[in-house]
């Protein structure tokens, strides 16, 4: 998928039904963020986890979440719970591990209000800089099992610039 297409179709929309139901306000800080890591998860190309060869492996969704990863934890923290239950009843899904997890492969929906719900269960201010995008993503909410820190400045670089942002 082409990147602009992405903020077009996923991305915005996604921001848009967070702030709307679950009123959580758009961030140009969290906007850049999502897309540098659903460029790193899977460079938009995937919406499953690709697992020796051809396998699909147990992430799903552009923001490649686990289901006893990130979505137990967006469905359990004290600040996302709730928000995920609504959510969920707005993009009529069971909310259930099982049914989010295999829901989250085809609804961008749910996917972009489970990725920024992630970020809203972090305590510390969204990153501005590449680096603190990186410890964010990196050390405290995705913590991927094979992290890739070569490709991350490149991905910060062209969110920020899709989204017209200050790099």
């Amino acid at each position: 998928m082409q990147t602009q297409d992405f903020i077009a179709q996923i991305l915005a929309p996604g921001l848009d039904l967070c702030s709307s139901h679950l009123g959580i306000p758009y961030s140009d800080s969290a906007a850049r963020l999502l897309l540098a890591i659903a460029l790193q998860e899977t460079n938009l190309r995937h919406r499953y986890q690709i697992s020796r060869g051809l396998w699909a492996g147990p992430a799903r969704g552009w923001w490649q979440f686990e289901r006893g990863g990130g979505v137990r934890g967006v469905m359990t923290h004290h600040r996302s719970s709730a928000l995920a239950q609504q959510l969920c009843e707005r993009c009529h899904v069971e909310f259930s591990s099982r049914p989010i997890w295999r829901a989250l492969e085809g609804h961008d929906m749910l996917a972009a209000g489970f990725a920024r719900l992630l970020l809203f269960t972090d305590p510390h201010p969204l990153p501005i800089t590449v680096d603190e995008g990186w410890v964010m993503y990196r050390d405290r909410l995705w913590r991927p099992g094979k992290p890739h820190p070569g490709t991350w400045p490149q991905h910060w670089a062209d969110a920020s610039a899709a989204l017209r942002i200050d790099p």
